[in-house]
């Protein structure tokens, strides 16, 4: 079943942001993953959650996704998040009924 990484990202440090988005997205290709949704502004439509840049990666499963963000090359890319950017962090299978 395919799997989703939903992530709401506020930028900290913009140097320290670009190196982290450009390693990020190198070990997501490297494991499979692609992009639906990279750093789109996100606009409010309900709730009180403020809006901020969303991403959202797919993976062919949950378990390709899980080896991705346990791997030692992402491990780097993790390092420079913790300075770079804030974020709530997401991992959700795909599902075709609710």
């Amino acid at each position: 079943m395919t799997a989703y990484v939903i992530s709401e990202v506020e930028m900290r440090d913009p140097e320290g942001f670009e190196a982290y988005r450009v390693l990020a997205a190198e070990t997501i290709a490297q494991h499979g993953g692609r992009y639906l949704v990279r750093g789109g502004k996100a606009e409010l439509a309900e709730g009180n959650l403020p809006a901020k840049a969303i991403v959202i990666v797919e993976f062919a499963s949950m378990a390709r996704l899980k080896e991705w963000y346990a791997s030692p090359e992402y491990a780097e890319a993790l390092k420079l998040r913790q300075t770079a950017l804030e974020r709530r962090l997401l991992f959700v299978e795909g599902a075709a009924e609710i």
